[in-house]
């Protein structure tokens, strides 16, 4: 797989740095105030985007396009900006768009930045709680909370005997499905709030985590951070989770394949 150097990877790493401090320091001064809410699903379901969404894709977008007006961008409410480049930015200015509506602090920035279709460099910005999740290089991610930062590394002690777990379907997997892998509905323990899941198991808070419908710039800037905080990340059939669908992070090869097992009746027909 085409990889960037340790060199490349601290050079893009810094720039997200920065960023993640700036867009916190945005939604202060401009974007945490009334906002407005539009369903995009118009009456077929529920799928909010509000103004600060656009607000700050607008602002990543400027941000990025004066850094490095040759990459490539992707965004959730703006599209495809399409160059030759190699280099691809991925982003989804809010992750967890219904905890932003109804106030609840754990949504997100995600923005990655990608090399011939591949994650490299992952940013997962929290404003509401002040801290912001980023790989330095294939080994290394830290959590920056202030004038602090500590190291990323999965819990590498857990077993599937006493496995956190947290899962959530959001209505995506249909109930016939999920009647199929009674086993993994009893082991979802703990709440799963979309992007800080990840982050979570990062940490080693958590050991397992489950989650549907990921779209790509749902789980691109979550895929370097996994992999180098020491986690598994595949979808629910144990391929790449870069094409996004279902997805499966776990803290070690034992459990992921316990797993993977596990999840195995909820595609027989």
């Amino acid at each position: 797989m085409d990889q960037l150097n340790k060199k490349e990877l601290s050079y893009y790493a810094n720039f997200l740095n920065k960023l993640a401090r700036e867009m916190t320091n945005f939604y202060y001064t401009r974007l945490n105030k009334p906002f407005k809410v539009n369903n995009k699903l118009k009456g077929k379901g529920y799928d909010p985007v509000t103004s600060a969404d656009k607000g700050f894709e607008k602002f990543i977008r400027s941000r990025i396009k004066k850094k490095f007006p040759k990459h490539q961008i992707i965004g959730e409410e703006f599209g495809h900006k399409k160059t030759k480049s190699n280099f691809s930015w991925v982003i989804d200015p809010i992750d967890g768009t219904r905890s932003f509506v109804i106030g609840n602090p754990t949504w997100s920035n995600l923005i990655s930045l990608n090399y011939k279709g591949n994650p490299q460099v992952g940013l997962a910005n929290f404003p509401k709680l002040r801290k912001f999740y980023l790989n330095v290089s294939n080994k290394k991610a830290y959590v920056f909370e202030g004038k602090k930062k500590n190291k990323l590394l999965v819990n590498k002690k857990a077993t599937f005997k006493n496995i956190k777990l947290s899962g959530a379907f959001h209505g995506w997997l249909p109930i016939n499905k999920q009647k199929k892998i009674p086993k993994v509905l009893k082991l979802m323990q703990f709440p799963c709030s979309d992007a800080l899941s990840y982050a979570h198991f990062c940490e080693g808070k958590i050991d397992v985590v489950l989650q549907c419908q990921n779209k790509i710039w749902d789980i691109h800037a979550l895929i370097p951070i996994i992999s180098a905080a020491g986690g598994i990340v595949t979808n629910w059939k144990n391929g790449e989770a870069k094409f996004g669908g279902n997805v499966l992070v776990s803290a070690n090869r034992s459990i992921h394949k316990k797993m993977l097992q596990l999840l195995k009746p909820a595609f027989k027909k």
